[in-house]
């Protein structure tokens, strides 16, 4: 039997690789391995629709394309080791696979604290199963919540705390704006005043010390000195690569998985990176290789990684030109959403109100080098529609290298 692909993770960049590779004529075998024993599903919703308890498994799931039925799926399984010379992985099961080409596509694991005290009652979104652990603890009367972390993840579970009932919802953070890396100041600012309207507190610039309790967690010490009772603790302090079954094989695995601009790693043609592991160069701003934890990089990624592998595995020509994609977020919080296109973070130094006012619904513009590089609307349906307008403008923009 011909050695597969094997592709490394089984979420939803593992199974857009999957179909890219069949979209890019590969034909042969295609192993997919992931820890979960779950199929692939989306994300996003597990600090909004699924913690509120609105969203079932079925709605979550992805329906993988019929040009895959014939894949292998090895769920529940992890893959421990690789050998990229010899072309194999092992797997913890003790199973050794060889492979003709291999995706990595395993993806972040969240940060925990290294803070003393007890673990009951502290929690993480990044699964299934986290999200329906602490939708139980949300859901008990008069619970007393602090988020820590005020990024992505940690504004959407203290709003979807709050609308589930929650006695207080206390966020933490080190910074002194929620999100203030990918929106900066300017919209940070209004962030933090329509959370604080709808009744979240901030506990900004410290961090935490401890955690008090003796089986469970019923207090969250600050470096400030306060101490805020707690019930549930949810943390949210970034992630970490799944980086360690690649060491070993003189790999850049410094923050996540180093590829070149064709998401090819370490100038192997028959290893790829797809997903938020994969920090590549992006052709439409700099030469400066970056991770980007947005949902549209899975598929992006993959579309363009898996033209790579398969033109290198059949023997033709690709003809690719630069990985140059254009990313892509939105955040849903309380009853308004933030919706974003291009590379805000990049122009954070020029922000310019482009619509609106920052009481009501904003679209915000972020320059560099006096180009558009990004668009971050707040705001309603209007505001979102507005960023979308902007899409195409943004795609049109030359590229800062050119």
């Amino acid at each position: 039997m011909n050695a597969p692909i094997v592709v490394a993770g089984a979420s939803m960049a593992g199974l857009r690789a999957a179909e890219q590779l069949r979209a890019a004529g590969w034909d042969g075998p295609i192993t997919l391995v992931g820890d979960e024993p779950h199929m692939p599903y989306n994300r996003p919703p597990l600090s909004k629709e699924a913690l509120a308890g609105r969203a079932s498994f079925d709605s979550l799931a992805f329906r993988p394309r019929a040009d895959v039925c014939d894949v292998r799926w090895r769920l529940g399984t992890t893959v421990v080791r690789a050998a990229l010379d010899r072309q194999a992985v092992e797997l913890d099961d003790g199973e050794t696979l060889p492979y003709r080409g291999l995706v990595v596509a395993t993806g972040m694991r969240p940060r925990r604290l290294r803070c003393p005290g007890p673990l009951a009652g502290r929690h993480t979104v990044r699964t299934l199963d986290d999200a329906q652990g602490l939708h139980e603890a949300l859901t008990r009367p008069d619970a007393r919540v602090v988020v820590v972390g005020a990024g992505f993840i940690g504004c959407e579970v203290a709003a979807t705390a709050l609308a589930l009932g929650a006695a207080e919802v206390t966020v933490v953070d080190p910074l002194p704006l929620p999100m203030a890396g990918p929106l900066g100041e300017l919209l940070a600012g209004a962030l933090l005043r329509r959370h604080e309207q709808r009744g979240i507190r901030f506990a900004l610039g410290t961090g935490v010390t401890a955690f008090h309790g003796d089986n469970r967690v019923t207090g969250v010490a600050l470096a400030d000195g306060r101490v805020l009772a707690a019930d549930v603790v949810v943390e949210s302090v970034g992630s970490a690569a799944n980086t360690e079954w690649l060491e070993g094989n003189g790999l850049d695995l410094s923050d996540g998985v180093l590829t070149d601009e064709h998401l090819r790693v370490g100038g192997r043609l028959d290893v790829i990176a797809v997903g938020d592991i994969a920090r590549f160069p992006n052709a439409r701003y700099d030469g400066v290789p970056r991770r980007v934890e947005h949902w549209s990089i899975p598929t992006d990624t993959a579309k363009h990684a898996a033209k790579a592998l398969a033109a290198h595995l059949t023997g033709t020509d690709a003809d690719l030109a630069p990985f140059a994609p254009l990313p892509t977020f939105w955040s849903d919080q309380h009853d308004f959403r933030l919706q974003s296109f291009g590379a805000p973070a990049l122009g954070k130094d020029d922000v310019r109100v482009l619509d609106g006012d920052l009481d009501g619904d904003v679209l915000v513009g972020y320059h560099r080098a006096d180009h558009l590089v990004g668009v971050v609307a707040l705001g309603g349906r209007a505001a979102a529609a507005a960023a979308a307008r902007y899409r195409a403008e943004l795609l049109k923009q030359p590229s800062l290298t050119a």
